[in-house]
């Protein structure tokens, strides 16, 4: 396939955890594309982006490579393929642009369930069975540990009733894989979470111009999905109290209301979560016909 340098590409995982929220996230950031045979290769149909699906690891050496110019992975891939990626060329990294609150999970240290770990110290000399040795490594050397890293791809969990580690450092998400092997996570390794990448490759101006529409469009939904819009009746010598209760909100807007004179209505974007305890906060403090809104796009 002939690389049209006109074009701007995206990486996402083609399966697995991650895919349907980042085609999502795509889809509600105004982007369409006509969907291929082989579903690996989407081409963008009203605007010049196209969409490459691929596996979740290959994502971060796309990136690296110029191969794309963003990419939706986990914290916990680009972490460590950036890390192998060092190995060849030390100045080799990815500006992360946004995480997107999809995908959270923690990469965990795990030991035997009758084991009592009393801290990393205790793995010294030990085998450590894990899919991600390089971010494994340097939490051992942020320890002052020296340990034996057992690279496996798979099935990580049941190394230490195969004799073949001591521990293991594993995704851990509701910690049932782990009980099932009597195993338990006893240290956090690393807290990840999807997140929007983009690689180092220096863009011409229109190529650059469009790239930052992009991010601006998908940083939007992810603000929007976050953000709430309020709107309420409030007694005017009440405004600064029921104003100060509203999560996270900007300068509200203050609008009269026909024929009240001592009462107006407020609207306001709130940027924090708006929980049942804010509405009867601002009941409590005298506002009426309380109303909390979804946002679906968003520009600042």
């Amino acid at each position: 396939m002939a690389r049209d340098e006109t074009r701007i590409k995206i990486a996402i995982q083609k399966s697995g955890r991650l895919s349907e929220a980042s085609l999502k996230l795509l889809d509600k950031s105004g982007l369409q594309f006509a969907r291929s045979k082989d579903k690996l290769f989407w081409y963008g149909r009203n605007l010049p982006v196209d969409l490459l699906l691929v596996r979740d690891d290959d994502i971060p050496r796309l990136l690296l490579e110029g191969v794309c110019e963003l990419g939706i992975v986990g914290q916990n891939v680009a972490a460590e393929k950036i890390l192998e990626a060092r190995r060849r060329r030390p100045d080799a990294d990815l500006e992360s642009l946004a995480t997107l609150e999809f995908g959270h999970c923690r990469l965990m240290l795990a030991v035997p369930e009758d084991l009592d770990y009393q801290g990393p110290a205790q793995l010294a000399g030990q085998r450590i069975a894990t899919s991600y040795p390089r971010l494994t490594r340097r939490w051992l050397h942020d320890h002052g540990v020296e340990a034996d890293i057992v690279t496996l791809n798979g099935a990580v969990e049941i190394a230490p009733s195969l004799g073949t580690a001591e521990a293991i450092v594993d995704l851990v998400s509701t910690g049932t894989t782990l009980r099932a092997n009597h195993l338990k996570a006893v240290a956090g390794v690393l807290d990840s979470q999807a997140a929007l990448y983009r690689g180092s490759s220096v863009l011409p101006p229109e190529r650059q111009a469009l790239l930052d529409k992009l991010v601006q469009r998908i940083l939007g939904v992810q603000r929007a999905s976050e953000t709430k819009y309020v709107m309420l009746h409030a007694p005017r010598d009440r405004l600064a109290r029921i104003t100060a209760i509203l999560p996270g909100a900007e300068t509200p807007t203050i609008l009269p209301l026909e024929g009240q004179s001592e009462r107006v209505a407020v609207h306001a974007l709130c940027t924090e979560q708006v929980f049942w305890e804010h509405l009867e906060e601002l009941k409590s403090a005298g506002a009426s016909a309380i109303l909390v809104l979804p946002v679906e796009k968003m520009l600042t």
